[in-house]
């Protein structure tokens, strides 16, 4: 497996990546938009800090922190009321920017200190807020191919009880294959080459099935690979575009027949949770209808791949707990640089 020193990241200090935070400054969904009824509040949560997303029955979703500056109650218990949110204990109202905007027993010249309020927005379903400082937030990245019509996209993601640098850890090496034996079959890896640069990484792999039937999950997303030599490769390039995470596999031609876009966004104060959010898109066939038929199995089977993933980085993490540091002997290029990578562009405990 060939390196290459010229690309690797460095830092001055070794640091246990398990302890760097996520930078706040870039857009995290904190929500799927359905989860976000009209008139209503979803209590969120990100990087330990309460957060209450508010859909009001007219104008944008809106982000506060979720407390009532009177007595700390969550704010996510109150009540939308003409586009502001009612504190569910005394009624103090919040505005969208965080204004207290009304007391009921105080006179309006005497209003008291609102909240903090988050650069919020939402699109191709997902609810996002800025975290960081907000005069930076700037715009969203596309999300994929989710707003392509040539694609059909799946929404999915659990909570996982691990570290966000597992997940990013997880995806990239696409030498855990084994993991996935029963699902994926006799199918093997192989990677081609990297490249970097300032706050991203991506590597390229192919894959040849040594033996064995192609599963039919498998074949529901990128067709039915019977009679292809297994001279002719699939090829897959995943990148790290901190945070985010994307994998695109080409099996013909110029544009991808999958495009996998994820984000983690850590749910506890010490980043030892985080919750997933991904939309995987699989290009439409040329037949009407046939996607729209084997849709349940490809559910089924993405489901279980990451029933596995999420089930092996919680281990990941737990040993990682009971050793008190990061034990880990990387040996692979690619993971050693996109280690470097998520520390420089994390937040490096003192």
């Amino acid at each position: 497996m060939p390196d290459h020193p010229e690309f690797a990241l460095h830092v001055d200090k070794p640091q246990d990546l398990r302890r760097v935070g996520i930078h706040p400054n870039h857009w995290y969904p904190l929500a799927w938009s359905r989860e976000l009824k009209p008139e209503a509040t979803y209590a969120a949560r990100f990087a330990g800090d309460p957060v209450v997303l508010v859909r009001p029955k007219s104008g944008p979703v809106f982000a506060l922190e979720d407390r009532c500056a009177h007595r700390q109650v969550p704010l996510s218990k109150g009540v939308v009321q003409a586009g502001a949110l009612r504190c569910c204990y005394h009624g103090w109202t919040y505005n969208s920017a965080g204004a207290c905007i009304d007391v009921p027993y105080l006179g309006k010249g005497k209003l008291p200190n609102g909240v903090r309020a988050y650069p919020c927005l939402e699109q191709d379903g997902l609810i996002f807020i800025w975290p960081g400082d907000p005069a930076l937030a700037g715009p969203l990245p596309p999300l994929g191919s989710v707003a392509d019509p040539a694609f059909k996209t799946r929404r999915f993601g659990k909570p996982v009880g691990c570290h966000y640098s597992f997940m990013h850890e997880n995806l990239m090496d696409m030498n855990h294959q084994f993991l996935h034996r029963r699902q994926m079959g006799q199918i093997a890896p192989r990677y081609l080459d990297r490249r970097m640069g300032p706050g991203w990484l991506e590597c390229d792999y192919t894959f040849a099935r040594t033996g064995g039937r192609q599963p039919l999950g498998e074949a529901a997303i990128l067709g039915s690979r019977r009679g292809v030599s297994t001279r002719q490769r699939d090829l897959m390039t995943i990148r790290t575009q901190y945070p985010y995470q994307t994998l695109k596999i080409w099996t013909s031609g110029d544009e991808p027949v999958m495009d996998l876009w994820i984000a983690y966004v850590p749910l506890d104060a010490e980043q030892r949770s985080n919750r997933t959010f991904g939309l995987l898109s699989v290009r439409r066939p040329k037949i009407p209808g046939i996607l729209e038929l084997s849709w349940p199995l490809l559910v089924w089977f993405t489901e279980r791949i990451f029933a596995e993933d999420r089930a092996i980085v919680e281990m990941e993490q737990a040993a990682h707990d009971r050793q008190g540091a990061d034990w880990n002997q990387e040996v692979f290029p690619v993971i050693r640089d996109l280690r470097a990578m998520l520390t420089e562009n994390g937040v490096v405990p003192p």
